[in-house]
């Protein structure tokens, strides 16, 4: 059954959370940080004690974010002019004996100076104990939607579309850079609730429901943000948030293929992914063969985990006892598949991807596993920027004519072994100190000729001082670091002299 939230039952909730202080700041008020980050770790006991002397607050945050049961008096004293028997009768709370636990998952979220609530189903933690997910299940704000929040760029743009919403949550932080937003799914369920959400927070959002891009045919947006059910493994639909019901990786395919030709020209697609590593097939081919011709793509790995590992989290995930008949018919069909289908892994990252109507497609994809605390939505506006120089400095002699500087945050390190002189440096290895953290090692000349880049002169001008003192051929010097200083632009390690100008 579909929840029956309509505007006079949200607008009472609103009320409630505001008097009572649920929303980020005030729930970390109450419960302190240590508390707080152990519930953030489905550890309750500490958030439940803290909770204790805290009023309506209390109350709230026992209900939705713990799944305690509550008096109906304490509960009804939160609500405020929300009365519960609407709120039992719309699915928001649920009996349990004499006492009322809450139906939904209701949590606030924030982002800088923005707080919202999310409205998802119970999770597993949440569910009296033995109660399963159902195939329907709307999933609430996770690991990979928070990903794939940070990884999003924060530009403004006139429309976003957000292409299989669920709980809504890429849509809330669209609405901080977006005039209009669109949000889909093929889940009647999860649209409502994301309808709920939207109406909650009082953000406008157009909301259609169907499969993948057919309630959008013709459209074309500015933005499309994604978190598909990205899960690979055998052609099944177990649960809606993460099961598309196509083999393999043909769920994350179909959306790289086909987001480009929802873009307008110079329009961005953002999304989660996941693709399959076969045995003797190069993971970087197999994803770059899934692009459109017109558009620059940006690939990132994040993690690799193995056909073992894989089943398991994800069993896991769903709340399956991996021990139980259920749990082990389910493990083996799905470890079969991966046999079968000669996996030896699951990749697992973000996609970047700019419609491009001229001009020659960059398409680099990278293995970032490294840990890196900054996240990559800015990152990504950095790397098309710099990708759209690279292609208008295609040439040798284009490059050649440019004046670089070196970023501030690129640093050289230096591993030296001891000689009869003293120490000799044997690596310089440039390191640069914010984004996903690149690291690159040049000879004795290369890092020589990056010190140069101080955007006073052309880089062809540096090559042929530096030659000069070195007593080398400045062509074969100037062919040599060509490519070297190209990956270093496309990481931000030096950049094009007029940017700082401007």
């Amino acid at each position: 059954m579909i929840p029956d939230l309509g505007d006079a039952l949200l607008d009472r909730l609103r009320d409630a959370f505001r008097t009572a202080r649920y929303d980020t700041d005030g729930v970390l008020d109450l419960l302190g940080p240590s508390a707080h980050a152990a519930l953030g770790r489905g550890e309750p006991e500490p958030a439940r004690r803290a909770s204790v002397a805290g009023g309506a607050l209390g109350t709230l945050v026992r209900l939705f974010l713990i799944g305690s049961a509550e008096p109906r008096a304490a509960v009804q004293e939160a609500m405020r002019v929300l009365d519960v028997d609407d709120a039992l009768a719309a699915g928001l709370l649920v009996h349990d004996g004499e006492a009322l636990r809450a139906g939904l998952d209701i949590r606030p979220h924030g982002a800088d100076e923005h707080s919202w609530w999310v409205i998802s189903d119970l999770d597993s933690l949440q569910r009296p104990s033995g109660e399963s997910l159902t195939p329907e299940h709307v999933l609430g704000v996770g690991h990979a939607s928070l990903s794939l929040v940070r990884a999003t760029s924060r530009r403004s743009v006139g429309s976003v579309l957000d292409l299989g919403t669920g709980c809504g949550v890429q849509a809330l932080h669209a609405s901080t850079h977006a005039d209009r937003i669109t949000a889909t799914d093929v889940s009647d369920r999860a649209l409502a609730l994301a309808d709920a959400t939207f109406r909650l927070n009082e953000i406008a959002a157009e909301t259609v429901e169907g499969d993948w891009f057919t309630p959008v045919t013709g459209r074309r947006f500015d933005l499309v943000v994604c978190n598909p059910p990205f899960v690979v493994g055998p052609p099944r639909t177990d649960f809606t948030y993460r099961d598309s019901g196509l083999a393999g990786d043909d769920a994350s395919a179909l959306v790289v293929r086909e987001a480009p030709s929802y873009l307008v020209e110079g329009g961005r697609a953002q999304l989660l992914a996941s693709w399959l590593h076969r045995e003797g097939e190069d993971w970087r081919d197999r994803v770059a063969g899934w692009l459109p011709g017109n558009v620059d793509a940006w690939f990132v790995q994040r993690d690799v985990a193995d056909p073992e590992l894989y089943v398991g989290t994800w069993l896991r995930d769903a709340g399956y006892d991996l021990h139980s008949d259920a749990g082990a018919r389910k493990a083996a069909e799905w470890l079969d598949w991966f046999r079968d289908n000669r996996v030896e892994g699951v990749g697992f990252g973000f996609v970047t991807l700019r419609r491009i109507d001229a001009g020659s497609p960059q398409v680099v994809c990278e293995d970032l596993r490294h840990a890196f605390d900054d996240p990559l939505g800015a990152e990504s506006d950095g790397w098309l920027q710099r990708a759209e120089w690279l292609r208008d400095h295609a040439t040798p002699e284009d490059l050649l004519g440019a004046r670089l500087t070196t970023a501030a945050t690129t640093v050289l390190e230096q591993v030296s072994e001891p000689t009869p002189d003293g120490w000799s440096p044997t690596v310089h290895r440039l390191h640069r100190t914010d984004g996903p953290g690149w690291r690159h090692e040049v000879d004795d000349l290369g890092a020589r000729l990056i010190a140069g880049c101080q955007g006073a002169l052309p880089l062809g001008d540096l090559v042929e001082l530096l030659a000069t003192a070195h007593g080398v051929a400045p062509d074969p010097m100037a062919t040599e670091a060509e490519p070297v200083i190209r990956e270093l632009v496309r990481h931000g390690m030096l950049l094009p002299a007029e940017w700082s100008e401007r």
